[in-house]
Formats: C-alpha cells, sequence, structure tokens
C-alpha cells in the first residue's frame, strides 16, 4: 500500500512586534517547530528589539502584518476596523496616505529584518480591503519584481463540523475582498496559501481552542494557512492576553505533534 503523502501547510501568528509577551511565545513555538510562519508588526513598540531573534530563527518565515487599525503610538491612518471598512468601500481614504504608510511599513520591516519580507497579510485583514489592496499590490510589484512575497487570502477552508456562528465570521472575513483580492493578486503573478483557517471569537480558554485547532487540522489540505494569536503571558492591558495565552498553551502542548501526525500535516 503506498504511503499518504503529508499535507503541507502553513500554521502562522500573527502580532509580532506588538508587544514583548507576543514575541516570546512565537519565538519559542517557533523554535520547537510548531510554527512556521510569524507576521511582523513593523512599526510595533516590541519589533526592533525582538527581531534579531527572529532572524534567528531556522526555517521561519517572517512577514509583513499591515496595520491600518492600532497606531501603537505611531503617526498615521488608523481607523476602527468598522470605520475603516465603511470608508475603504466608499472609496473615502487618501490614497496617498495610504501608500505612504504601506511604504513606512515596508521599510520598517526591511530596515529592521535586513531583507524583504517572505509574505504580506493584514492586521484585521485590512490588506484585502478597497484602495489599500490596490496601493499595496502596486507598491509590492515596485519593490519586489524578481521575487514577490506571497500573500494571505482570506477565502475560507471547508468548516464542517465548527460552530455555526464561527463558520459566519469566517464568511463575513472572506466577504469584505477576498475573492476580488485573490484575482488582482494572481493576475499580477503573486501567489497566495490555498484557503484560511483559523478565525474564531477569541473566546473560551484552552478547552475550547484546543477543539478548534484539532478540527482546523482535520480539514486543512495542502497549500492551507492557519492564523493563531499566541502570547506567553497575559500581559494587562491586551483585551485578548488571556486567550493568546491559552493558545500558546495549546501550541507548545504534545497534543498539537499527535495532531500533526494523524492528519498527515507537515510545515511547509
Amino acid at each position: 500500500m503506498a504511503e499518504i503523502e503529508q499535507k503541507r501547510i502553513v500554521i502562522c501568528a500573527d502580532d509580532f512586534g506588538m508587544n514583548t509577551a507576543i514575541d516570546a511565545g512565537i519565538l519559542e513555538l517557533a523554535g520547537s517547530g510548531r510554527l512556521n510562519a510569524a507576521s511582523c508588526l513593523s512599526l510595533g513598540p516590541s519589533f526592533k528589539a525582538s527581531a534579531p531573534a527572529l532572524r534567528e530563527c531556522p526555517g521561519l518565515q517572517a512577514g509583513l502584518h499591515l496595520n491600518f487599525t492600532e497606531s501603537l503610538d505611531q503617526p498615521g491612518l488608523y481607523l476602527p476596523v468598522s470605520a475603516l471598512i465603511v470608508r475603504s468601500w466608499l472609496r473615502r481614504l487618501n490614497p496617498g496616505r495610504i501608500k505612504d504608510q504601506i511604504v513606512r511599513q515596508l521599510d520598517g520591516f526591511e530596515d529592521i529584518m535586513g531583507r524583504r519580507p517572505d509574505f504580506v497579510d493584514g492586521h484585521q485583514h485590512v490588506h484585502q480591503f478597497p484602495q489599500i489592496r490596490r496601493e499595496l499590490l502596486a507598491e509590492l510589484e515596485r519593490r519586489y519584481a524578481d521575487a514577490r512575497p506571497w500573500l494571505r487570502y482570506t477565502r475560507s477552508a471547508a468548516l464542517t463540523g465548527l460552530p455555526a456562528s464561527l463558520c459566519l465570521k469566517a464568511r463575513i472575513i472572506e466577504s469584505l475582498g477576498a475573492r476580488r483580492f485573490g484575482r488582482m493578486a494572481r493576475s499580477r503573478g503573486f501567489s497566495l496559501n490555498r484557503r484560511f483557517l483559523g478565525v474564531y471569537d477569541f473566546q473560551g480558554g484552552e478547552i475550547v481552542y484546543a477543539g478548534l485547532l484539532r478540527q482546523w487540522l482535520s480539514l486543512a489540505r495542502e497549500g492551507d494557512a492557519v492564523m493563531c494569536h499566541p502570547a506567553s503571558l497575559a500581559l494587562a492591558g491586551d483585551g485578548l492576553g488571556a486567550q493568546r495565552l491559552a493558545e500558546f498553551q495549546v501550541l507548545r502542548s504534545d497534543a498539537l505533534g499527535a495532531w500533526l501526525a494523524e492528519y498527515r500535516i507537515a510545515l511547509a
């Protein structure tokens, strides 16, 4: 009997550079082979200090987590995500300010990491919004004509067995520009992940997250991406802190290794 081939996927931890607890959690998980990608807030308060350790993680992809919704004490075009959705769909954002912010964040990544990002996605998925996606693709084409980063595609994978509320949230994220972004990106020669997993309501602690992660992995197919948001500590002032810690505990557990083997998954 022929051996079943492994499915290669990406497990990507978001928000590197937001704070030291997130950075430490991602670095530990990357070091133990539980992640193969980290998405970076290049203007985040802890990014510069934590980036040298990130550069030393073998086999870890580092990408830009494009940010238009949390200022993190930086000047620029930052709006609550609901307001950003409305203004981008009505085409009320200033294209010059969008471009300046994209340029500044890409410059920050390149200056600190010493290279281009392996991939680009968006904090709260802003990279796929109208106006932003056009300026982003144009700037990436201009900078990286010979070696382009791949881009996060939020078109949902099959969600069999998951709660209806979480399926709805995943479909809403997809509806906020995924298919149009995917068509635009492919027409310009960019690669994308196949489908997207990891959407939930950031509630429930370790038990709930463990159940969701196992189900996502069971549904994953070759080329899919799973997002996560771990941190080694729940810091005061981080509204997601407790759930970030819960994710970290599940991702570092022996159970994850068993699930990867059970579902024939390799981190690509």
